[in-house]
């Protein structure tokens, strides 16, 4: 592919590596240094003038260094006369907050989203996002892919004639609706109300459930405590079996040896938009890649084609 740059910031550099390989581009170095009073500088340290640059970095923990190290890499890319800038956000943890939901909080992913169209990002490509409505947070074009296609490519392996997928909340019921179609199952979904960050209560679950095999789908799992909470609520139903799903597997504080130490648990499955570290990996853990589908998407938005043509395929 001509006139393409492709950069990585160091959040998760292997998904990038992965990407440029069904691209057939090489992965631009970055420099990364950090100041005696702690600040970062970033270069980048391919031609960007004229050409159309791609930079590679979800939002994961540390998440604000990576976010500034992202808005440094956008500033240099811009500063070098780049011709159009693409930030490729497979993880945007500011996602999140996307609502007011109390007095006086911020609304961070409006806000993050000004940040990176005002350090230079023409267009964000990102995967999975918490909410539909964060997409009307930015003021640049936005391309919204999800994983659907390649988890239920992973469960089609598997007998689906008792299957139901559930979904923890109405609020991504939508979402497992949608990948339950995909699979020929039924869909089910839990009345949650939540407490805290890591505090919610299932009151009940919504759909069938007894002897049924049960696939949990959520866009991301952090400490797992609605996944654990909503176990509880299915068990009370008796499902054959259970496996849980995710497209961003963060699997924070322990969350994923927690959820292998479940016995009625026989799967569990993410993709790579975030790194699992090999410490943190278990039998029970099925990483999927989502690298084919960036890199197509990368290849449609150089080309000038349709990247929404690409669910249509699905």
């Amino acid at each position: 592919m001509r006139d393409i740059a492709v950069f990585s910031g160091s959040a998760h550099p292997e998904l990038a590596e992965e990407v440029c390989a069904h691209l057939g581009v090489p992965l631009s170095p970055v420099r990364s240094s950090r100041f005696a009073n702690d600040c970062l500088e970033v270069q980048l340290q391919a031609n960007c003038r004229e050409r159309d640059v791609f930079l590679i970095q979800p939002l994961t923990a540390p998440v604000q260094e990576h976010l500034v190290e992202l808005l440094l890499m956008c500033d240099a890319a811009r500063g070098a006369s780049a011709a159009r800038i693409t930030v490729v956000m497979p993880h945007y943890s500011y996602a999140r907050s996307d609502k007011k939901d109390a007095p006086r909080i911020s609304i961070g992913g409006r806000l993050v989203a000004d940040l990176l169209v005002a350090a230079g990002a023409s267009r964000v490509l990102a995967m999975t996002l918490h909410s539909p409505q964060v997409h009307g947070f930015f003021s640049v074009p936005v391309d919204h892919l999800h994983a659907l296609r390649e988890l239920a490519e992973h469960f089609r392996d598997h007998d689906l004639s008792r299957t139901t997928v559930v979904s923890p909340d109405l609020g991504n019921a939508k979402e497992a609706a949608a990948f339950a179609r995909m699979l020929g199952a039924q869909v089910a979904a839990g009345a949650k109300q939540r407490f805290a960050d890591d505090r919610v209560s299932i009151s009940s679950v919504i759909g069938e459930i007894t002897d049924r095999d049960v696939i949990v789908l959520d866009d991301e799992i952090a400490k797992g405590s609605t996944v654990l909470e909503l176990l509880d609520r299915l068990r009370e139903l008796r499902p054959r079996s259970i496996r849980i799903a995710c497209t961003h597997g963060l699997f924070a504080a322990g969350a994923l040896q927690r959820l292998s130490e479940q016995p009625d648990v026989l799967e569990i499955v993410c993709t790579n938009t975030v790194p699992v570290p090999d410490g943190d990996r278990t039998s029970k853990l099925r990483i999927l890649s989502i690298a084919p589908a960036l890199a197509e998407a990368v290849r449609r938005i150089h080309n000038g084609e349709s990247v929404s043509a690409l669910f249509d395929q699905a």
